[in-house]
């Protein structure tokens, strides 16, 4: 088993699966929490040690309950019998965990909900958070809900809309709603709310920043190491029915799978129902009646799922691959009582789909706007490791389409896109084999990944994508709604993350009209970005390969030539062989620096226009003040 982040809709059951190739360290290798690894080299310490407790004689030992090692010499613990299961410090650190000892007893290593507990600890997961995080959750919850809403200005109350959420049975935190609605001329309008994570987790605040070091909630059977602290994930952020709640949502009108309109804003909603899968399920097979106000929304909902189901199939850029989960059963004790596969039904493709198109519609407004954010991105293929999979797919029989003469990505990701539906015919006709040949097909796939830069995701055959509909469990998530609320002026946060100014109105050239004006920096419109930056600032790297930091307002830097492919106000302008000009905020080079800089270097430098544009400057005359 591994601990597993999630990063679609369905983790939040949680599962066995892994994520990826795991660290050595694991069972079979490495030598416990300390000595070397299975290659030779040095391994890093472990600050703690999950295993079992033995005595010998006199002495204490735990013993490694997940990996190889010499058993780790502690003081007795007072409830720390043999053979129970522990988490020991082995002395990593330094200061008051210098020694070994027994941390916490877990429990019965025969019972599995403990054996997972002791695993989380082992992959490196915390189990709590901090108490001062812990206090400021509950301090945001309140002081939010107390009437200091960011977005109160701009939230649109939605509570009359029939709103519903769809979720695993054994789910407890509801970061999506969906609403929709028959229009007069036959169109749809739906709307995918998402819960208002911003409006609690102020950039730079202690909540804040540990979910961004977490990144994602995890998730083992039974078990979930939350991404925030229970008084958001659970109750303030968590979409309950029957409770108003602040959200984001996204509005989208379509005529079939084709959306003609699309808006965000904040908003208040208010849960009609809480649904599951399996009820879904049977109400769409017609096992079930459908109750009101929600039976109609879903009836419209899933005619538009449908429609976009009906063009993902006919466009053909989109994988299909379906695949199983095992899905585990505790008693109260915590033993395992049942073992089911979980596959995908048409209430999972309703929400995906839905899902999918706001994540799409988000992400191409963001791009339009040229906001920074995270994007999710899926690489084509390598056209080597597709025309491995063909040779192995036509060895078992499975029929495969002919490799062009020149299979480039975009091909061979496309090619992809068509065996995995080839296997898929071929699976339900013989009615067997679809783990092993799905598997075979997933392998040849580069692993999706997070990146600033929107280059499409090849498995969704999509140009445009992000994730935003899961900032409970996921922070890039949150920087979407960051970034988007933004973009919509609808409420600001404080501060930033570092690194990520950008002008108020998203588009460097348009702003810059803005800023070159006889303003100091202290009242450069710059200053009212939607994000702020560090105070301090690194200059560009000269020719000599050396920097200097200087603040923000005040010194200046200088190198015998700058590089173009630096900060634009890093230009060529000299002055007696020498070049004297202000160190840019952003301190980074590339396309970081014209949406960092531009909107303040142009007021206080004589002679320039919008250094985005190329221009240099006839006096490298710092800005006043």
């Amino acid at each position: 088993m591994s601990a597993r982040r999630g990063h679609g809709r369905q983790p939040r059951r949680g599962g066995s699966g892994g994520s990826g190739r795991g660290g050595r360290g694991g069972p079979g290798r490495g030598t416990g929490a300390w000595g070397r690894d299975g290659d030779g080299a040095p391994a890093p310490i472990r600050p703690f040690l999950v295993g079992t407790v033995a005595r010998r004689g006199k002495l204490t030992f735990v013993e490694p309950l997940f990996e190889r090692g010499r058993p780790l010499a502690v003081p007795p613990h007072h409830d720390a019998r043999p053979g129970r299961l522990v988490v020991a410090r082995t002395g990593a650190g330094g200061g008051r965990a210098a020694k070994p000892r027994i941390d916490r007893v877990l429990g019965d290593p025969t019972v599995a909900r403990h054996v997972l507990e002791g695993l989380m600890v082992h992959r490196g997961l915390h189990r709590r958070f901090p108490p001062g995080v812990t206090t400021a959750a509950v301090q945001a919850r309140d002081r939010v809900l107390g009437g200091e809403d960011p977005g109160a200005g701009a939230r649109v109350d939605l509570r009359d809309l029939p709103t519903f959420t769809i979720d695993p049975v054994t789910a407890k935190d509801f970061d999506d709603a969906i609403s929709a609605r028959e229009l007069e001329d036959g169109r749809a309008r739906v709307w995918v709310h998402i819960a208002d994570v911003s409006a609690f987790v102020r950039p730079g605040s202690p909540v804040d920043r540990i979910a961004m070091e977490r990144g994602t909630s995890v998730y083992v059977p039974g078990l979930v190491e939350p991404m925030l602290p229970h008084a958001l994930s659970d109750e303030a952020c968590s979409l309950v029915p029957g409770e108003d709640r602040l959200a984001v949502t996204v509005e989208l009108d379509l005529d079939g799978a084709d959306v003609v309109r699309v808006a965000f804003h904040r908003s208040l909603v208010r849960s009609d129902a809480r649904l599951d899968y399996d009820h879904v399920d049977r109400v769409l097979e017609g096992r079930a009646t459908a109750a009101e106000p929600w039976g109609a929304p879903l009836a419209v909902a899933r005619r538009v799922a449908a429609a976009l189901q009906e063009r993902r199939d006919a466009h053909g850029r989109a994988l299909t691959v379906e695949s199983s989960e095992p899905e585990f059963r505790f008693d109260r004790a915590g033993h395992v009582t049942a073992l089911t596969p979980s596959v995908a039904s048409e209430a999972h493709r309703l929400i995906e789909h839905l899902m999918i198109a706001a994540n799409e519609q988000v992400a191409r407004t963001l791009t339009e706007r040229g906001l920074p954010t995270l994007y999710r991105i899926h690489e084509q293929p390598d056209p080597p490791r597709v025309e491995r999979l063909l040779a192995q797919l036509a060895t078992l029989d499975v029929p495969v389409p002919a490799v062009p003469d020149d299979l480039t990505p975009a091909r061979a990701g496309a090619l992809v896109a068509e065996v995995s539906r080839r296997v898929d015919e071929h699976v339900r006709a013989r009615g067997h084999g679809r783990a092993a040949l799905t598997s075979l097909v997933l392998r040849t796939l580069k692993q999706a990944a997070y990146s600033p830069q929107p280059t499409g995701h090849a498995g969704l055959g999509l140009r445009h994508y992000c994730h935003f509909t899961s900032p409970i469990r996921r922070s890039p998530d949150l920087v979407c709604h960051r970034a988007l609320l933004a973009s919509i002026g609808a409420g600001r946060s404080r501060r930033a993350p570092r690194g990520s100014r950008r002008p108020a109105c998203g588009r460097p050239r348009a702003n810059a009209t803005r800023c070159r004006s006889s303003a100091p920096p202290t009242t450069s419109p710059a200053r009212s970005c939607w994000s702020g930056g560090s105070s301090r600032a690194r200059a560009p790297a000269s020719s000599t390969g050396r920097s200097s930091a200087s603040s923000a307002r005040g010194r200046s830097w200088r190198s015998a030539t700058a590089s173009r492919a630096s900060c634009p106000c890093a230009g060529s302008a000299t002055t007696g062989g020498s070049s004297t000009r202000k160190a840019p905020p952003c301190g980074a080079t590339g396309a970081a620096g014209p949406c960092a800089w531009a909107t303040r270097c142009g007021s206080g430098y004589a002679g320039s226009t919008h250094p985005a544009d190329g221009w240099t400057w006839s006096r490298p005359e710092p800005p006043a003040g």
